[in-house]
C-alpha cells in the first residue's frame, strides 16, 4: 500500500478538521488531518496536511481539489514536499536570541 502526504493551502478560517475530511474522502480513505494552528493564538493559520493510503485516491484528490473555489478560496494542493532544514534566524530577545554585537541599546563598553 502507497502513501501519500498533501498539501492543503488558502482554507479559509472557518475550516475544520471534519470539513476537510469529507472533502478529501470523496477520492478514498483519509488517515490522518493535521490542520496548522498559531502556537500562541490557536487560530488556524490557512493550510493543513491531509495523509491518504493509497497513492491514487490521493493523486485524484490532488487533480479534482487543486485550483477548486472552496468558501471563497482558491485551494492549493499538492503533494507534500519533506520538510527542509531551515538556519535558524535570530530572535534578538533578552533570552539570549539573536545577535551578539553591542548596539545603543546594549552597550557592553563595561
Amino acid at each position: 500500500m502507497d502513501f501519500m502526504n498533501i498539501y492543503v493551502g488558502r482554507l479559509p478560517r472557518a475550516i475544520t478538521e471534519a470539513k476537510i475530511k469529507e472533502l478529501f474522502e470523496q477520492y478514498g480513505e483519509v488517515t490522518k488531518i493535521n490542520l496548522i494552528k498559531d502556537k500562541l493564538t490557536g487560530m488556524i493559520k490557512g493550510f493543513a496536511f491531509v495523509d491518504m493510503p493509497d497513492n491514487d485516491s490521493a493523486q485524484a484528490a490532488i487533480n479534482a481539489l487543486n485550483g477548486v473555489d472552496y468558501e471563497g478560496q482558491r485551494l492549493v494542493v499538492s503533494e507534500a514536499r519533506p520538510k527542509e532544514d531551515r538556519p535558524r534566524m535570530g530572535g534578538g530577545n533578552r533570552f539570549g536570541g539573536g545577535d551578539r554585537r553591542p548596539s545603543r541599546f546594549n552597550n557592553n563598553r563595561f
